[in-house]
């Protein structure tokens, strides 16, 4: 029997969608941006408040976005029947909301989504259609289509490259026409953050994932190899303030290193063989970690630019 199978009673519909599009996880959404805007007004000494709302809301659709496709692939392709799942309950799979309702408030927000690509593109050129498509395909590409995203190997670098290069630095171009060094290395630092958090769902999966068929980097490589990607990123995230306060002699810059005492308790909790509630715990505590991390690297920036 599995975790899903054990349901008594369905909660209240509010509550079914709040388990399909998963809020502790929108922080993936919300982080990438605020840093984005932050060095671009690092960068210029001004922020557009229109495009950066935008751009959030942007953001935050391809998560809804992600998320609900997650939901309803996990169920369709039935992964709930093959071993005991230890993660998140899945609203679909619970019967809490149909993959119908699912697959509709999917087409909704895509279609939002497209609305919105379109008034930024209206408002700073065609560069913003090609990073919208791209983010669109990613997020529905994650658990859709023959050979999902989250199938492979290559989840935790997708995460990175579009929860960290693309969000961060194309917030930075969308809002000054370009892009810095600063905004590089703050777009490493959240990426590997946001990947991270990705290692931590699929090291607790990896027996479940193992029986589905989803040959992700912990069920590819094994335990030891996920937790020790998981201390990479978060060793690389450290490391980024560092280059920055030196490239932009910006001591402003190492302000996020006050929260270093909570990444080092992440990585002591964080073991090999780590499975179930507790690497739920850690999940949640790797998202609030990039959304603090992001909150101080954004009022380094913002006090660097006001001091410079």
């Amino acid at each position: 029997m599995t975790l899903e199978s054990q349901a008594v009673s369905p909660p209240s519909t509010l509550r079914a969608w709040a388990a399909a599009v998963r809020p502790p996880s929108l922080l993936l959404a919300l982080a990438p941006v605020g840093v984005g805007a932050s060095m671009g007004y690092w960068q210029s000494g001004a922020l557009d408040w229109k495009l950066a709302a935008l751009a959030l809301a942007a953001a935050v659709l391809m998560q809804l976005i992600t998320n609900l496709q997650n939901d309803v692939g996990f169920t369709t392709r039935g992964a709930q029947h093959l071993g005991a799942h230890t993660g998140l309950p899945r609203a679909t799979t619970m019967g809490w909301l149909s993959t119908r309702q699912v697959r509709i408030a999917i087409l909704i927000l895509s279609v939002l989504a497209c609305g919105l690509g379109l008034s930024l593109v209206a408002l700073r050129g065609w560069p913003v259609l090609a990073m919208g498509v791209a983010s669109l395909c990613a997020a529905l590409a994650y658990m859709g289509g023959p050979r999902p995203i989250a199938y492979t190997a290559f989840g935790e670098l997708t995460v990175f490259v579009f929860f960290g290069l693309v969000a961060v630095l194309g917030t930075q171009w969308l809002l000054t026409g370009g892009v810095s060094i600063g905004g590089l290395m703050a777009a490493v630092a959240v990426g590997a953050l946001a990947a991270a958090a990705l290692v931590v769902n699929n090291h607790r999966d990896i027996a479940h994932d193992h029986l589905a068929g989803r040959r992700t980097f912990a069920v590819t490589w094994g335990q030891t190899a996920s937790w020790r990607l998981y201390r990479i990123l978060l060793s690389a995230t450290w490391v980024m303030p560092v280059l920055m306060a030196l490239a932009l002699r910006q001591p402003w810059m190492l302000l996020p290193l006050v929260l270093l005492p909570r990444t080092l308790a992440l990585q002591k909790v964080f073991t090999p063989t780590a499975t179930g509630a507790a690497c739920n715990a850690i999940l949640i505590r790797t998202f609030w970690l990039e959304m603090w991390f992001s909150i101080l690297l954004s009022t380094a920036a913002m006090l660097a630019r006001v001091s410079h």
